[in-house]
Order: structure tokens, then sequence, then C-alpha cells
């Protein structure tokens, strides 16, 4: 009797989990950057009012300081005292060593990506209307996984330790309800600065000035899965 040769089966591939992306986020620097010291990521973010008065000196310095930091990807928005970059679109060129978005989208990591420097209570970036946000957030790509806007949505981080005035954007507020990202990053109202879960979306106050106008807050860091 001739013996067949034991039939071998290989074992299953199985892949290993993948590593989480890991974010950090700031915002309303105001030209203290360089007194940051920043955890280590995967993602950098910053959503915006890097300068303060608007010089062309600052945005370099802080172009220099961005391409000193060991993040491998760096992701920034204006915000409304960074208005050169509206008043003059070659002020795009000074941005090396960060992805700049002004109304637009971009993949990192595998996460989409979308952010404006757009505010509902300063004409840095136009758009001063309702009618005119509402028509810039309805072009916000439906698969956006991370939404950076400079300025807040309504009723979320979005007033003063101590007052009742809300300084939020309802048409946001009403894209980020329709959209549903898993994280909104945000700045502009420096007393907001915290976090906000919701089901869906981690809403990230990340605004570092303090009130006494100096860095008196922290970096916001967290970990999100790669899909």
């Amino acid at each position: 009797m001739t013996r067949l040769p034991k039939r071998t089966v290989a074992p299953k591939k199985t892949s290993a989990p993948r590593r989480p992306v890991r974010i950090v986020c700031i915002s309303d620097t105001h030209e203290w950057h360089r007194e940051l010291a920043l955890p280590d990521g995967d993602l950098l973010i910053h959503a915006g009012d890097f300068t303060f008065w608007n010089h062309t000196s600052k945005i370099r310095d802080f172009n220099e300081w961005l391409g000193e930091l060991p993040h491998r990807h760096k992701v920034v928005i204006p915000g409304n005292h960074d208005r050169a970059f509206h008043k003059d679109p070659r002020t795009r060129a000074e941005i090396t060593n960060a992805i700049l978005l002004i109304n637009e989208s971009v993949t990192v990591c595998g996460l989409n990506i979308w952010g404006s420097p757009v505010t509902c209570d300063d004409s840095a970036y136009g758009h001063t209307r309702r009618e005119e946000r509402a028509n810039l957030y309805a072009s916000i790509p439906k698969d956006t996984h991370i939404l950076i806007t400079h300025g807040p949505p309504y009723g979320i981080l979005d007033r003063e330790p101590g007052s009742h005035i809300r300084q939020g954007c309802t048409e946001l507020r009403l894209a980020v309800m329709r959209l549903q990202p898993r994280l909104h990053v945000f700045g502009h109202v420096h007393g907001g600065y915290g976090t906000y879960q919701t089901e869906t979306t981690l809403f990230v106050n990340a605004a570092l000035l303090g009130l006494a106008g100096d860095l008196e807050n922290l970096p916001i860091v967290m970990d999100i899965s790669r899909r």
C-alpha cells in the first residue's frame, strides 16, 4: 500500500491590529509656540491663531518651529488673527512644514480631515452671513473623520467662565450634527478650553492662551483608531 504524503495546512495569517493614531491638539498659541513643551504623536493639529498681530516674520518663525518638531504629520488652519492668508493668498507659501487647510480637506494616517478658519464673529475670512456659512459647511465631505475649525460650534465649549454669552456658530453646530465626525478640534474662545464627548463626536477646544495672556493650558492628546 502506498502511503500518501501527510497533508499540511498552512496556518491562517492573522493581521496584527493597527496601532491607533496619536493626535496632539493645540490652538491659539499667539506667538508663544516656542514656549511649548509638546508631547510626541503621529499628528499635530493647530486650530489657528498662531500669530497675534499677523507679522510675516512671526509666520516664518512659526513655520520654522513646525519644522523642528518630531511629529510625522502636521495640519494647520489659520485663525482670525492670521488674516494675512486671506488678504494675500501668496502668504500660503510661508507654511512649508505643515499641511495648511483653508476650507479644504486632506487624508492623513487614513483619516479624512477638513479644516476652515471661518468664525461667525469675525470677518477675517468672510462668510459673515449665516447663509454663506451654511453653504460653506454644506461642502464638507460626508466621510470627514476629523473636523478642524477655528471657532466652536454653538453651545459646545464656546463661552468664557462665568459668562452666559455663547460665541459658537449655529450653522457649524448643525453641520457637525449632520456629519457626526469622530473628532472636532477648535479654539478661538480661550475660556472654553477642554473636551466634551457625545455618542458620536469628541469635541476639543484646544486654546492654550489663558485669560491672563500667557500659556495656561496644556496640549490635548488622544488616540484614534485607523479606519
